[in-house]
């Protein structure tokens, strides 16, 4: 369907992020990936959705003298947001069993906005999503550190992964947002633009 509608179109998908790459092929779009390195810094005063917002418009801002007429470029930013502070990808282990601990029995949110440009139009839209986790042992949060890849994920964990099959005990919103994309809005805004 969106293949069809949008077929007059270039969809480029600014991410490295495989999970954001299989969204799109299983949503059925035709896409490009286009690569550019964006330093990840936004401004302290930010809160919540403002950090998201900002930095999947920041990451697009590298690409905009090359868009063309029928471009849609599409950048987007995961963080997860736990008692008033950011979570963003950890660069530690040890950084990675802090954020599950401090999670652990808690609920937390998680956060994506994604931005579309084209030549003329530009959106950001974002989406949260609360995720409940059970109260973790020292011993799991270090076997799911010690054997999963959770180094290029927002708050050290999928919920995809051994963590969020043994974790989750509540979610309220888009397990797809908590993946990386909510891609029920990103889905709404491409037939938008496709209609205009």
């Amino acid at each position: 369907m969106l293949k069809e509608k949008l077929k007059n179109h270039n969809l480029i998908l600014a991410s490295g992020s495989p999970r954001r790459q299989k969204f799109f092929t299983d949503l059925g779009a035709n896409f490009e990936i286009r690569l550019k390195p964006v330093k990840e810094e936004y401004p302290d005063s930010l809160r919540h959705f403002e950090i998201t917002n900002y930095l999947a418009q920041l990451k697009s801002l590298p690409y905009l003298e090359e868009l063309k007429q029928n471009d849609i470029l599409i950048t987007s930013d995961t963080i997860v947001w736990h008692e008033e502070k950011a979570l963003g990808k950890p660069r530690t282990k040890e950084e990675a069993f802090s954020m599950l601990k401090a999670m652990s029995g808690k609920t937390h949110e998680v956060i994506t906005s994604f931005c579309m440009r084209t030549t003329d139009y530009q959106k950001t839209v974002h989406d949260v999503t609360k995720v409940t986790f059970k109260a973790f042992t020292n011993e799991e949060i270090n076997y799911y550190v010690n054997n999963y890849d959770m180094m290029d994920k927002a708050g050290a964990y999928g919920i995809q992964d051994w963590i969020g099959l043994i974790g989750v005990t509540n979610l309220e919103g888009s397990y797809f947002n908590v993946m990386g994309l909510p891609t029920h809005l990103v889905y709404e805004t491409l037939m938008a633009i496709a209609d205009k």
